[in-house]
């Protein structure tokens, strides 16, 4: 990840588990959206606009991406697979 040019002014922390799941909603007319939701709160992301996308949209959903994936195989590294499911840190 590249180095933050501003401070973060808050945090939010939203924990994986039963009811978590990721959504992507390709749509005909309109942009996607990617639709995040741990339990009682979503986020959704979208685009720029909902009519077009630009190249700075193309560049964050690569990255998103490619982030996404390196979480995932973090995870999967972590996880054991332990008789009792629950797994163990690496």
């Amino acid at each position: 990840m590249t180095r933050r040019r501003n401070h973060r002014v808050s945090i939010i922390n939203l924990n994986t588990g039963r009811g978590a799941r990721a959504t992507s909603h390709p749509y005909p007319t309109r942009t996607p959206v990617l639709a995040l939701d741990f339990g009682a709160v979503s986020v959704l992301v979208t685009t720029s606009a909902g009519d077009l996308v630009t190249a700075a949209d193309v560049d964050f959903a690569r990255q998103l991406a490619r982030e996404a994936d390196q979480f995932a195989r973090s995870v999967e590294r972590s996880f054991h697979g332990l008789p009792n499911g629950q797994g163990v840190a690496a």
